[in-house]
């Protein structure tokens, strides 16, 4: 009996196969005029989307290269304040409380 169920199988797949090899020819102009904008517009969504993503990397990295350049620029006010008031000097920035 499974021989029996796998050749009724068989013979159901050959059939839907060669049904699709015989419409092939006639239905895909049909689909290809209609999958072909739906593609372009999926590509011309992704260029959007990189662009913006590189766009959105860009400020990102501007505003870390900003911070880090603050605090650089604190650092060495602080290291100058403390070499100035290591050497007695002690006109440093007032502390507050």
């Amino acid at each position: 009996m499974a021989l029996l169920d796998n050749g009724v199988k068989m013979g159901t797949g050959l059939a839907i196969g060669l049904g699709v090899l015989i419409l092939a020819p006639a239905v895909a102009p049909a689909v290809a005029a209609v999958v072909k904008p739906v593609a372009k517009a999926a590509i011309k969504s992704g260029i959007l989307l990189f662009e913006k993503v590189v766009e959105m990397i860009a400020e990102a990295k501007e505003s870390v290269e900003d911070l880090a350049a603050e605090a650089h620029a604190e650092l060495v006010q602080e290291r100058r304040s403390a070499e100035a008031a290591a050497q007695g000097g002690g006109a440093g920035p007032a502390e507050e409380a």
